[in-house]
Formats: structure tokens, C-alpha cells, sequence
């Protein structure tokens, strides 16, 4: 039978490239592949079925890089976005390691890890400075960037994240969700499991049949071994977290009803970072705030983006 989730991955993959941005591959050391999509115009087009795309030119635009969170691969995360966003930015679009076609045979698991890889890699496709989007996951990420390499990350968009997954912070949100562990709620293996997922991260009730949720098991929910030591590299001691002096502009733009990371978790974290951060809320709203409502998800984003780089090429008085 064909699985329906599979299945869609085609026409996804044409509306992208419609957009402006194409697959490629980059290795960022022996034993280390990470996956991207990046824009058409940086890479040649192949002339043969297996002929493999190569770099031939740096982005001309102002570079986005869209980091992903746990539950999906990039361009299934970031789908309403990207096309928001190419008529102005080079966007990019990076599979985290376990995730997509990106993997290792590493030991490493922790976000530090996956935030030096990208870094790597981004700068494999020509990316010198960027303004990085991260969610859930991939937010913890985006933080480990700026936090490692001020130099390349310019700012920071944040939605439905934290600095660091201390074990307080695990055991509580756990808790109150009603799970026993962060990979009961985060790799289910039933459509009972997805269906408990879906329904917290999401502000509206979302109905889709027993099998479309089967199918986004099967092909979703790969790696799992490796993506459950992901989980265990995430948590750290309350006693090892320090507040790094971030030098970028970072915009936290979350979902009001986020049960994950609730509304008092960004509202506590942009009093942390201090005077660099702001936050803005979406109403009607959960975790997946990007996919319930992204028309004004987009709107808002967009509107950072345009006012940070128009602040950057501000001339100088």
C-alpha cells in the first residue's frame, strides 16, 4: 500500500524548487553528511539522473537559515515559509543530523554538536553571515550558534524554545503534559502516541485519519535509537546553565497557547537575555504556531528580518 506521507514528498519538493531552493549534499567530515536545501542559483543543475549538483556561486542576498525541530525534517517544518521568504533572502534549509538524509557515525548527540556541524556546513555552501529562524529543537540549536560563532549568526528568531533543557525544566513540562519521558512524547510509536503529540503541540483540534497519522510514523519517525541519545545529549544539570551576553538582536515570536514551552518560559527568557531580545505573541496559537497559522507567522518574521538588516545598513551618523 502506498504510504501517503511518502507519497507527498515530490510535490513538496517541486513547490520548493518553485520557490528558489534545491537539495544538496555536504559532508562535513568523513563519516558526517548533513543535508540542505539551498538556493538554485549557488548550484548548478545537473545535466544526468545521477549526476550530483555543485557549488558555483556564494548567495547574493542576505542569508536565513531555517533550523527544525524534533518532530519533522526541514522543508516539512519550514514548507509555509519558505516561499515568504526567497524573493529577498538566500534561504537555507539544513536536516539537523538523524533527521532527513543527514547522519554520522559520531557519538556525539548533544546540540553543541549539532550547532558546530551546521556551522560547517553552511560555510561549505558559501554562508559568511546569516540570520538564523530555530524551533522547538532546533531553537536550542540556533541558541548554541550564536552563542559558538557570533561571527556568522547576525541575529536570531526563536519560536517555541529555550536556552537549554535543564532537568527542572524536563521533569515540570513533563509532568504537566501528562508523559512520563521526553521520548514517550517526542518519538511515539503508535498513532495513540502521535495523536497525544499533535494535541499538545497544536492550539486547534487537528483531525487527519488513522492512517495518514501510520504513514507520518513510518517515514517522520526514522533513526530512532540515534534520536532517543538526541533526547538524553539535550538535558543538562540546573547547576552547569550560565546566561550567555549574547551580542545579536534575537526576536522571540511564539504561540500564546504554547502548552511545550508556555508562554512564561519566553516571557522569562527575554528578561534573561536582556535588552537585545523582544518578544512578540500570536493569539490563537499552540507549539506549532508556524504551521497553524503562518500567514501572520510569516508577516511577523518578515518584519524583523527586513527591520534588522535595514539596521545594519543604516549609514552611520
Amino acid at each position: 500500500m502506498v504510504n501517503l506521507v511518502a507519497a507527498q514528498k515530490p510535490l513538496l519538493h517541486g513547490l520548493m524548487k518553485m520557490a528558489g531552493i534545491r537539495p544538496y549534499t555536504v559532508e562535513i567530515e568523513p563519516g558526517t553528511v548533513m543535508s540542505f536545501w539551498v538556493p538554485s542559483e549557488t548550484i548548478t543543475k545537473p545535466n544526468k539522473k545521477d549526476e550530483k549538483p555543485k557549488l558555483k556561486a556564494k548567495p547574493k542576498k542576505p542569508a536565513v537559515v531555517l533550523v527544525h525541530g524534533f518532530a519533522a525534517e526541514g522543508l516539512v517544518t519550514w514548507q509555509f515559509q519558505v516561499g515568504a521568504l526567497t524573493k529577498k533572502y538566500a534561504v537555507y534549509v539544513p536536516d539537523l543530523l538523524f533527521f532527513g538524509g543527514s547522519t554520522t557515525d559520531k557519538t556525539e548527540r548533544s546540540p553543541r554538536f549539532q550547532a558546530e556541524c551546521l556551522v560547517t556546513g553552511l560555510r561549505k555552501v558559501g554562508v559568511e553571515k546569516c540570520v538564523v529562524v530555530g524551533f522547538s529543537y532546533g531553537g536550542m540549536v540556533a541558541f548554541k550558534m550564536a552563542e559558538m560563532y557570533p561571527e556568522m549568526v547576525q541575529a536570531l528568531v526563536i519560536s517555541g524554545s529555550i536556552l537549554a533543557m535543564t532537568d527542572s525544566i524536563s521533569i515540570s513540562s513533563l509532568q504537566e503534559l501528562g508523559f512520563s519521558s521526553s521520548s514517550e512524547l517526542l518519538l511515539p510509536t503508535s498513532v495513540k502516541g502521535l495523536k497525544a503529540l499533535l494535541s499538545v503541540a497544536a492550539h486547534r483540534k487537528l483531525w487527519f485519519p488513522d492512517r495518514l497519522h501510520k504513514d507520518f510514523l513510518e517515514v517522520m519517525f526514522t533513526n530512532r535509537k540515534e534520536r532517543g541519545e538526541l533526547l538524553e545529549g539535550l538535558v543538562v544539570s540546573n547547576r552547569d546553565i550560565t546566561i550567555p551576553n549574547y551580542p545579536q538582536r534575537i526576536h522571540l515570536l511564539w504561540g500564546e497557547n504554547d502548552q511545550i514551552f508556555k508562554l512564561e518560559h519566553a516571557q522569562n527568557m527575554k528578561e534573561q537575555l536582556g535588552d537585545g531580545t523582544t518578544f512578540e505573541g500570536i493569539k490563537k496559537a499552540g507549539h506549532l504556531v508556524h504551521l497553524e497559522r503562518p500567514c501572520v507567522y510569516n508577516r511577523c518574521l518578515k518584519h524583523f528580518i527586513a527591520s534588522f538588516f535595514a539596521s545594519i545598513n543604516e549609514p552611520k551618523k
